[in-house]
């Protein structure tokens, strides 16, 4: 008997109010903001931009500024020590460590009882919810779910807190039902050293009847290759036989797809891409045959975008779900019942669809290069490099880019520096294949690149092995949700990786 087949009727009346995403997108999205607005009309926040007079959207948007983690650091620092009702009514005991950035400052957003549940826990039932609707078949609740995460511990500031990464505090908080499908046991799962923590998961799961992943592709990678070094087996399968769906964010899988494909050939793998931030769930793909996401509007957030022309502005233009245009580059504002208001999380989503709205991420507000007025983009980056792969028979394991201001010819570039799992015949092939589709792919990189004139053509500067491993090592920032910058402005990365490389 197949369990799942039982158990995934349980889901059927949440699919209906999924459904409604098509046509009552602006209805539900206003409801959520009444009801933000109305929870919180009487905390320190509340008062001071008098939430009870606020009767629409329009007041909502002329009152309220928009808000960087700079804005909202003040408000946290107190609620670390302690205070209560300021930005949200609940206590809040919990923040979650950002580390979108291995930016050395840290930022810690605060996680609400109310946002564990009404977005986080939410947002992970609906990616099974959807995947099952996806696949009639699957026997996704015979086996467990490994669910790799990162650490916790107390706030140093206070009795008051603990801080860690997302993943770990919702390991913590789980309830006891979903312990039951899930490995490892949450003491291992929650190891703050990284390598040991590695080597004891794979010691505690490869006896498990594994069914299901969930976490960061790069991170799982190396699990997966321990657990393989360790078994003698040349694939996953061979490990977890009943392995079918793999739920992955934090980074783009693109750079990662090849690599999954070597390590699990089983022709039953799903993979099912999700936007789960610090800050909240945003997404989850609901077709396997289109890339995009479906927007997750009926949880305790409401959404905002400023066009990308506008970000940096002092009153830049903001939009509503309703306003937005397909095909877009939108810098993503957030209002949650975590207290953030119309906080902007840094990252870049463009919509492909509005009934329902679907979307992709395609970079990040702060990680871009724009140097010479080339505005490349990660979404840029990543599908400059798929090509590339495609062209030479490469893969990529991890790779940054920045710019080169001026060399001693007085040449500008970009360079790039790329761990490759397998590496291509010819590097210069390589550079040549990702210079020409960037070209293709933004006019203003072409434009720049125009005879050579203001951009010469870019470098690839192979990593050795274990290069950003070392690197993220060195900032203490291994495992959990850390990621290595992709592109950067300036070379404050991308110079400490090289003098790594050449050590």
């Amino acid at each position: 008997m197949n369990s799942t087949k039982i158990i995934r009727k349980l889901f059927d009346s949440r699919l209906k109010e999924i459904d409604l995403y098509a046509t009552q997108a602006g209805e539900i999205q206003s409801r959520v903001l009444t009801r933000l607005i109305k929870e919180a009309q009487n905390t320190e926040w509340g008062k001071k931009y008098d939430y009870k007079s606020i009767t629409s959207y329009d007041e909502f948007r002329r009152r309220l500024p928009v808000q960087t983690y700079e804005e909202v650091k003040p408000y946290v620092e107190r609620l670390r020590a302690g205070e209560k009702n300021l930005i949200w009514p609940s206590e809040i005991r919990w923040f979650a460590k950002s580390s979108g950035t291995t930016n050395d400052k840290s930022k810690f957003l605060p996680v609400s009882k109310e946002a564990l549940k009404d977005i986080h826990y939410k947002g992970g039932a609906d990616a099974v919810a959807l995947y099952l609707r996806m696949n009639p078949e699957s026997r996704f609740f015979s086996g467990k779910g490994v669910i790799l995460g990162g650490s916790h511990s107390p706030n140093h500031n206070s009795r008051h807190s603990l801080v860690g990464d997302l993943s770990a505090i919702l390991i913590q908080n789980v309830s006891p039902l979903v312990n039951l499908i899930r490995v490892p046991k949450k003491e291992i799962a929650l190891m703050s050293e990284w390598e040991s923590k590695i080597e004891a998961i794979a010691n505690s799961t490869i006896q498990a009847n594994v069914t299901s992943l969930s976490g960061v592709p790069s991170w799982f990678l190396v699990l997966i290759k321990r657990i393989l070094e360790k078994t003698g087996k040349q694939h996953l399968e061979e490990v977890w036989p009943n392995l079918e769906v793999f739920f992955h964010g934090g980074v783009s899988f693109t750079p990662y797809r090849d690599q999954y494909r070597q390590v699990i050939q089983s022709p039953n793998m799903h993979y099912v891409e999700t936007y789960n931030a610090s800050e909240g769930y945003f997404g989850t793909q609901n077709d396997p045959a289109d890339p995009s996401m479906l927007l997750m509007i009926d949880y305790g957030i409401f959404y905002e975008f400023i066009p990308l022309e506008e970000v940096g502005k002092e009153n830049p233009k903001v939009l509503c779900l309703e306003e937005v245009e397909l095909h877009k580059n939108y810098a993503l504002l957030i209002t949650t019942s975590c207290g953030l208001w119309r906080y902007m999380i840094g990252d870049t989503v463009k919509f492909t669809n509005n009934k329902p709205y679907k979307f992709v991420i395609t970079g990040r507000t702060k990680h871009f290069i724009n140097a010479f007025g080339e505005e490349l983009i990660i979404d840029n980056a990543e599908k400059g490099l798929a090509k590339a792969c495609s062209v030479t028979g490469a893969q990529v394991s991890e790779y940054t880019a920045a710019p080169v201001f001026m060399d001693a010819n007085a040449k500008c570039r970009h360079q790039w520096v790329i761990e490759f799992a397998q590496t291509p015949d010819s590097i210069e092939h390589f550079a040549s294949v990702l210079d020409s589709t960037l070209k293709e792919l933004n006019s203003d990189y072409e434009a720049k690149r125009w005879k050579d004139i203001a951009l010469q053509p870019l470098e690839v500067i192979p990593a050795r092995k274990g290069l950003f491993h070392d690197w993220l090592k060195e900032k203490g920032k291994l495992g959990g949700q850390h990621k290595v910058p992709r592109l950067s402005n300036n070379r404050q990365y991308i110079d400490e990786m090289l003098s790594l490389n050449n050590a």
